[in-house]
């Protein structure tokens, strides 16, 4: 099963990571991927750029509005993130656990990813979309 670890964290978190060095973070944050890689679960991890210069792009009108930045009321913001081939849940959590962590400010949040099997076979556009990831060599 895939599961999607979610890294998110709050300003005081953001502020907190300011204040550790880049290279301590980078090798702590390597290890630790290294690991993942080595136990062969670790299909996908990125980070994300400044919340600050993207858009939020909001369906609620149409067209849809387009506005700078996160949205406004944000407490925690998706940072990154790790996408991790594992047998159940419970492993995907203890995985989590063993993130580097900078303390306080800081939570991963863990979301199993659906599949195409999950969804009806016989519908066109699944149909589509399965040749394209036979293709792409996604199955």
């Amino acid at each position: 099963m895939k599961f999607m670890l979610i890294m998110r964290a709050t300003d005081e978190g953001y502020a907190a990571m300011g204040e550790v060095d880049f290279e301590t973070m980078l090798e702590r944050i390597g290890r630790f991927n290294d690991e993942m890689i080595r136990a062969g679960v670790l299909l996908a991890a990125e980070g994300l750029d400044n919340a600050a210069d993207g858009v939020v792009v909001d369906y609620a009108s149409e067209p849809p509005v387009v506005t700078d930045g996160p949205y406004g009321e944000t407490k925690e913001l998706f940072g990154g993130f790790y996408i991790l081939n594992v047998a159940s849940k419970e492993e995907a959590v203890e995985w989590a656990k063993r993130a580097p962590s900078i303390g306080a400010g800081f939570k991963a949040e863990i979301r199993r990813v659906t599949t195409i099997d999950e969804f009806p076979q016989d519908n066109e556009w699944i149909k589509k979309e399965r040749e394209w990831r036979e293709a792409t060599g996604q199955l």
